[in-house]
């Protein structure tokens, strides 16, 4: 394993988080804060309870879940895509590095950016709801999962799109779509019996779910679901990122 070639990658894509601070950290920081002030404290005070959790404190994890996943996608997209629109990516194919130590690095810089955003996320909430975490550990194996899995989603979408434009098609139209319908603000049980039914098919349900469950101990889908979920969906973006290098799919053309 080339670690000296995977360091430097990961601290060149570390390094453009302090240069942009305002775009990386700022900016998804104060969108989430708005929310908890609005839906926290304005109109959460006077909304039911849903599973003995005040509303306030029950949007908590689906807000921060839908910060890493769009800060995910977004970290990673563009940290993959810059090379290969300034012709740089031709270097790091042409370099003693393996696909895997460049996944290594894009996907690990990705991920621990929004690591970091989600938890600075997660403090700031504090200062509008209370509210607890009863199981820490498993708190941050989803967290880490999850900021790890669409990233590598990110890197897939980096490579597949032809422009700048494309790098927000998906996380726009996409994403942020079924994160708003995957019981973010709601509890699925909430719904009529077709929708909750329909709403499986959303695998966003199971993250925020999972997430929830390690605040509260209340979910809408039991927590080995969840997991295997997740687990699911990084094999299948890893085979996805494998069947790319081994192809060169828009990587050597």
């Amino acid at each position: 394993m080339n670690w000296q070639a995977v360091k430097a990658i990961y601290l060149f894509e570390m390094a453009r988080t302090w240069r942009t601070l305002m775009q990386s950290i700022a900016s998804p920081v104060l969108s989430t804060s708005l929310y908890f002030i609005v839906f926290g404290s304005a109109i959460g005070s006077r909304m039911v309870e849903i599973d003995q959790v005040p509303y306030g404190a029950y949007i908590v994890p689906g807000l921060v879940m839908l910060t890493l996943l769009n800060e995910s996608i977004s970290n990673a997209s563009f940290g993959i895509h810059m090379p290969r629109f300034t012709g740089a990516i031709y270097e790091i194919l042409a370099a003693p590095i393996s696909a895997l130590e460049t996944v290594i690095a894009f996907v690990g810089a990705a991920a621990t950016k929004s690591v970091v955003i989600g938890l600075i996320i997660l403090a700031t909430a504090r200062l509008f709801v209370d509210f607890s975490v009863a199981h820490p550990l498993i708190m941050v194996l989803f967290l880490v999962l999850t900021a790890v899995t669409f990233s590598l989603f990110g890197f897939i979408i980096g490579i597949w799109a032809d422009g700048f434009e494309k790098l927000q098609i998906i996380p726009l139209m996409v994403v942020t779509p079924l994160t708003f319908l995957g019981g973010t603000f709601y509890s699925i049980n909430m719904l009529p019996p077709f929708w909750q039914t329909l709403t499986l098919f959303n695998p966003v349900v199971y993250l925020v779910s999972g997430f929830r469950w390690a605040f509260y101990e209340s979910s809408d889908v039991s927590l080995s679901i969840s997991l295997g979920m997740i687990l699911l969906f990084l094999a299948v973006c890893l085979a996805l990122v494998l069947v790319i290098f081994r192809t060169g799919y828009k990587l050597k053309n």
